[in-house]
């Protein structure tokens, strides 16, 4: 585990390096149904839309300023009967994935979410074989709720989605 991890809110300037880092995934992995990487146009619209929602969205920072990961959540779905259930997502710098930057990123996410009032969290998960994200969010305390088998096709594969769930408040 990296010990000298900031974990901050994102701004505007973190974009950029938000962006570049999603589209290594988009370009090189399954663990994003995307087949192209979204521009930063594109990244600022989806960022603003979670703000406006005031949903978190966190970045960690290496001590040397460097983006190492981000993370946010959102509505998992628009209706709203699921208002109190919202929708993980963190991607990690390649280079920098197994070092704790993922558990630090979900933790805080937990965290804002339950202060919000939020009661239940979902995970979805590219690819059934994703087992550092399926790991990060049992380390977390997330639970296997579903597998839809064949899903999605990218670079001449077919691929699962595992949902996985966490309650946060059971009071509401």
């Amino acid at each position: 585990m990296l010990s000298s991890v900031n974990i901050r809110p994102s701004t505007d300037t973190d974009l950029p390096a938000i962006a570049a880092l999603y589209a290594y995934y988009v370009e090189h992995t399954t663990t994003t149904f995307e087949l192209n990487a979204p521009s930063l146009d594109e990244i600022t619209r989806r960022r603003a839309v979670i703000l406006e929602h005031k949903f978190p969205y966190l970045i960690a920072q290496s001590s040397e300023g460097q983006l190492l990961g981000y993370a946010y959540t959102g509505p998992y779905r628009l209706r709203p009967a699921y208002r109190f259930t919202v929708e993980d997502s963190i991607y990690i710098h390649h280079t920098h994935t197994g070092l704790g930057i993922g558990r630090q990123l979900l933790s805080r996410l937990i965290e804002e979410s339950i202060a919000a009032g939020k009661r239940e969290m979902i995970a979805v998960i590219g690819g059934s074989d994703n087992l550092a994200s399926v790991r990060l969010h049992q380390r977390c305390g997330f639970t296997q709720a579903g597998l839809l088998k064949n899903v999605g096709y990218k670079f001449e594969t077919w691929i699962d989605t595992v949902f996985m769930q966490r309650s946060l408040n059971a009071t509401i």
